[in-house]
């Protein structure tokens, strides 16, 4: 099992997550941003790994600090729980439809972080969220864990295309981080990430 918890603390926030790769799409989130805990489920619950993440943060300034500091602690846990690379997938992609919206991601959980994140949405703020910020999330997230990440959607509805792209982050992170056929191999032509 790669079950891992990873505890991050600081004058903004608190935030523990526990991320097991390997587990049924179990999923609690409490960040005490209502949005945003429904996109982290919809992510898990697609992805088909237990996410556990508890959050105290300094909401009465805004949900930034909040919403990027589960980014950098996502990040961490992902990254721990990769280790070496011993056996991963390390490649997935997921296309994802919601009503008129479309969301594309494709990843490289191959120790560089690196986000390419095209697609806008119609409003500033979704889901009380400042739009700017989901990439923001991925980028610190992808940051931290070393994965590369392109993620496109289109559409109309900025609640469908949002939760879209969770979804299809979700199942490609679940199946980058899957276990292939070799558990010893590491899937790189250098022999490490």
């Amino acid at each position: 099992m790669r079950a891992v918890n990873v505890k991050r603390e600081t004058k903004e926030t608190k935030i523990a997550i526990r991320l097991n790769p390997d587990g049924a799409g179990n999923v609690s989130v409490d960040s005490g941003v209502a949005f945003f805990d429904h996109m982290l489920t919809a992510m898990a619950k697609h992805g088909g790994f237990d996410l556990t993440c508890t959050v105290q943060g300094d909401l009465g300034v805004d949900s930034h600090h909040t919403i990027e500091d589960i980014g950098i602690v996502m990040g961490d846990a992902i990254k721990e729980a990769i280790g070496d690379g011993r056996g991963i997938c390390r490649f997935a992609h997921a296309v994802i439809p919601m009503d008129e919206s479309l969301a594309q991601v494709a990843l490289d959980c191959g120790g560089r972080g690196y986000l390419v994140f095209s697609g806008t949405f119609g409003n500033k703020i979704v889901g009380s969220i400042p739009a700017d910020l989901f990439e923001h999330y991925f980028y610190t997230l992808c940051s931290r864990a070393g994965i590369t990440a392109h993620i496109a959607f289109s559409g109309k509805n900025d609640h469908h295309e949002c939760e879209a792209v969770f979804k299809a982050f979700g199942i490609a992170l679940g199946e980058a981080l899957s276990i292939s056929g070799n558990r010893k191999a590491i899937r790189s032509t250098k022999g490490k990430f």
